[in-house]
């Protein structure tokens, strides 16, 4: 089991531990006042342990959740349910569920604290540190939030056992796009074990504890994004828009595979990234690429999707772009005026999103 973590914040520190008994850990969160709120599904497929359904709250894991409208129901089934400030959230679930409760846990009484139990690999290898919260709106994916983080992680890959290929290859993406930005040992073992890992869940353990190290380093210096952090975004500018224009028909993480290899073509194209480099990296990348017709994806709203995330302007993509693993840029790029559209037109035409 890997060795627990202590990422430390400007806001305050909050610890990550592994265990194999999170059904002990729950009923021991019960034990103090407090509201469970857990994912539909993981309710269904483990219950709740000894929390009384009066302090439950269960709430559907849909990007439809993922709202002001979603946060708001979240809050006041709080408020009617006698939640205070001195309690204590407990949430159980995976990236959508945690965005949905660390919002509302952020807002209500201006901030009351939050325990979190990721449920699937994108959480627990990803968004369960960094303090980020994140909510959609207006059509938009993320544009509000904050930054209020948990006092405690808890990951047990046991939950990992009951999901389906497609969430695992959706963390593996996740993972991918750390493993590139630190050129990681386990960029190159991912592509070789690709198949393993889906069939052995068990074996994820140390990608996970790799993942997270990778984050909690940059996390340590840069948390609210000042620097280094946006380096992160690589693949999710890209992937974000690609989420919204296929109506999330395509999952996070293998939005954000695809993602990362645009924004290597684009390298590539713009004389930034060798050609044997691209290729390399294209190898690796393509063993995780979603099974989508993107001759289906209307271009133009596509193109309008990207200039509409937090972090762009109307005519003005801030993209991260990369010589290489390890190399990583910040380097905005207009869509008409320096050809992005074209270059986004080349890439979904070519063979390379299949190949």
């Amino acid at each position: 089991m890997a060795e627990p973590l202590l990422i430390r914040s400007r806001l305050w520190d909050y610890p990550v531990r592994f265990t194999a008994d999170v059904a002990g850990a729950l009923d021991a969160a019960a034990e103090e006042p407090g509201v469970l709120v857990i994912d539909a599904t993981v309710r269904e497929r483990f219950g709740v342990g000894r929390w009384r359904d009066d302090r439950v709250i269960t709430i559907p894991a849909h990007e439809e959740t993922k709202t002001l409208a979603g946060s708001g129901d979240l809050l006041a089934q709080l408020v009617a349910g006698g939640m205070r400030r001195s309690h204590r959230l407990v949430v159980v679930g995976g990236g959508i569920v945690q965005d949905v409760a660390s919002f509302a846990a952020s807002v209500l009484y201006r901030g009351v604290s939050w325990v979190f139990f990721p449920t699937t690999l994108l959480a627990q290898c990803d968004s369960c540190i960094g303090g980020k919260t994140s909510i959609n709106h207006a059509g938009a994916k993320n544009i509000l939030g904050n930054f209020h983080p948990p006092r405690e992680v808890v990951i047990d890959t046991g939950f990992l056992e009951t999901l389906p290929d497609a969430a695992i290859g959706s963390g593996i993406g996740e993972m991918l796009h750390y493993f590139v930005y630190a050129d990681s040992p386990f960029l190159e073992r991912t592509a070789r074990e690709h198949d393993a890992l889906l069939g052995d869940r068990s074996r994820l353990a140390p990608f996970i504890d790799e993942s997270l190290r990778i984050k909690q380093r940059v996390i340590e210096q840069d948390e609210f994004e000042q620097g280094e952090r946006a380096k992160f975004n690589y693949g999710h500018t890209f992937g974000h828009a690609l989420e919204a224009a296929t109506a999330y028909a395509v999952p996070h993480g293998y939005a954000v595979t695809v993602g990362m290899d645009l924004a290597n073509f684009v390298s590539r194209e713009i004389g930034l990234m060798a050609p044997d480099t691209f290729d390399a990296l294209h190898a690796v990348l393509r063993v995780n690429f979603p099974a989508y017709d993107w001759r289906t994806l209307d271009l133009a709203s596509y193109a309008t999707l990207l200039t509409r995330d937090k972090k762009n302007t109307a005519t003005q993509v801030r993209c991260i772009l990369a010589e290489g693993p390890g190399r990583l840029r910040v380097h905005p790029l207009r869509l008409r005026e320096d050809g992005l559209d074209r270059l986004v037109q080349r890439y979904f035409t070519s063979e390379l999103p299949y190949a």
